[in-house]
């Protein structure tokens, strides 16, 4: 089992930023890819950004390239997401997830965390 915590949710204005982190209890062949997603009430989850902690390859969603930056620090453990840029419909509960490989399907990825609220004013 892998247990994935965020950090770093809360408020902030449009065109400020904010930096997500996301800490895994271990690392496994299972969490080799670690993402990001996104999720408003009533819709679907959305694929952000990903990353593969070996090669450090990232995957970003049309809509956050050139504003959000994911990295991943191996010796220390957390995955970041640098959210600069923030637009008003960035505004979602973010979620941590970890799987075997890097893709933009939610299906693909076996660890999820609990969640941070991410809300952008305009």
């Amino acid at each position: 089992q892998v247990q994935l915590v965020e950090s770093g949710g809360g408020s902030a204005q449009a065109g400020n930023s904010l930096r997500l982190s996301c800490a895994a209890s271990r690392r496994t062949f299972s969490s080799e890819a670690m993402a990001w997603f996104r999720q408003a009430p009533g819709k679907e989850r959305e694929f952000v950004a990903g990353i593969r902690r070996g090669s450090g390859t990232p995957l970003y969603a049309d809509s956050v390239k050139g504003r959000f930056t994911i990295s991943v620090d191996n010796a220390k453990n957390p995955v970041y997401l640098q959210m600069n840029s923030l637009q008003a419909e960035d505004t979602d509960v973010y979620y941590c997830a970890a799987g075997p490989s890097l893709t933009g399907s939610g299906a693909r990825y076996g660890y999820w965390g609990q969640g941070t609220q991410v809300t952008v004013s305009s």
